[in-house]
């Protein structure tokens, strides 16, 4: 029987560490981190990420800036917000909750972000320097899902990882992180032939599709380590990854279990993103 990897704790264990941080920059140096997040319109799902955001960044001592838009807000309105906002000494990272209204080219609005104040790590310069192999600010749901392959004590170096999903969010930095940590790897999607087969072969699978248990327990080489990213809604309201869990969990020797794995992981490294962030601007 798989370990089934718990994010919960492993995002408490991460932010006890992280408050220790906070609380050195406001002992030491008199700073305190602040994440300013944009919200355009009222989206309910981006209502609540917000408000978890903003809930995290008041239990860890993180000043959140919040500015609430009407949905016609004009592009323009909106980078005006921006720029003021990278010019803001107090904010260290800023935050624009998508998805944006239509009428709103969300890659221009990403590009506005100053990029030592990205802190998803979602700018051009910012997946440019994660490509050649020195971020300034790591994407939040990769860099979670590497921290909870870490705490399974799995060494990536020279291990056979699948990626599934080719998104800029989470697919392509996470192939890049896992490069990055000398692992071999292959980056699977929709089109892809023999999936079944390209996982056989995986000592370490993260699944990013979006599918609904797309990924059948049997397809896992035994004793592989599987990070589940999906986050899915069955028929009856339930979440479900994009891995079969019951199926997979007596093959593997470790899974992230959906909720609780990856979620968790994704907010806390958002947060500590702000305080990487709050530091470099007093060094």
């Amino acid at each position: 029987m798989g370990e089934i990897i718990d994010g919960k704790e492993i995002a408490r264990q991460m932010r006890a560490e992280l408050r220790r941080e906070i609380q050195i920059l406001s002992d030491e140096r008199g700073v305190t981190p602040g994440l300013a997040v944009i919200l355009v319109g009222t989206h309910p799902a981006s209502q609540g990420y917000v408000r978890m955001k903003r809930k995290a960044c008041a239990d860890m001592g993180i000043h959140s800036f919040l500015h609430e838009l009407p949905a016609e807000t004009s592009e323009e309105t909106l980078l005006a917000l921006i720029e003021t906002l990278n010019h803001q000494p107090a904010v260290h990272g800023i935050l624009v909750q998508t998805p944006l209204p239509a009428h709103i080219y969300a890659q221009r609005i990403l590009e506005a972000i100053a990029p030592d104040k990205d802190v998803d790590g979602f700018h051009p310069y910012n997946v440019g320097l994660l490509a050649v192999g020195a971020p300034l600010f790591r994407p939040c749901t990769p860099w979670g899902c590497l921290e909870l392959l870490r705490s399974t004590g799995v060494d990536p170096a020279g291990q056979q990882a699948v990626v599934v999903g080719r998104s800029n969010i989470v697919g392509k930095p996470m192939a890049l992180m896992l490069l990055a940590e000398h692992a071999t790897v292959t980056l699977c999607h929709s089109h892809t032939t023999q999936l079944a087969e390209r996982i056989a072969e995986a000592d370490i699978v993260v699944a990013a599709i979006g599918r609904a248990e797309m990924i059948r327990g049997a397809w896992f080489k035994p004793g592989a380590v599987v990070i589940d990213v999906g986050q899915n809604r069955r028929a009856d309201g339930s979440l479900c990854g994009d891995v079969a869990f019951a199926e997979a969990l007596p093959r593997v020797a470790a899974i992230t279990p959906v909720p609780g794995g990856v979620g968790p992981m994704t907010i806390t490294m958002l947060l500590k993103n702000t305080v990487i962030g709050a530091g470099r601007c007093v060094t």
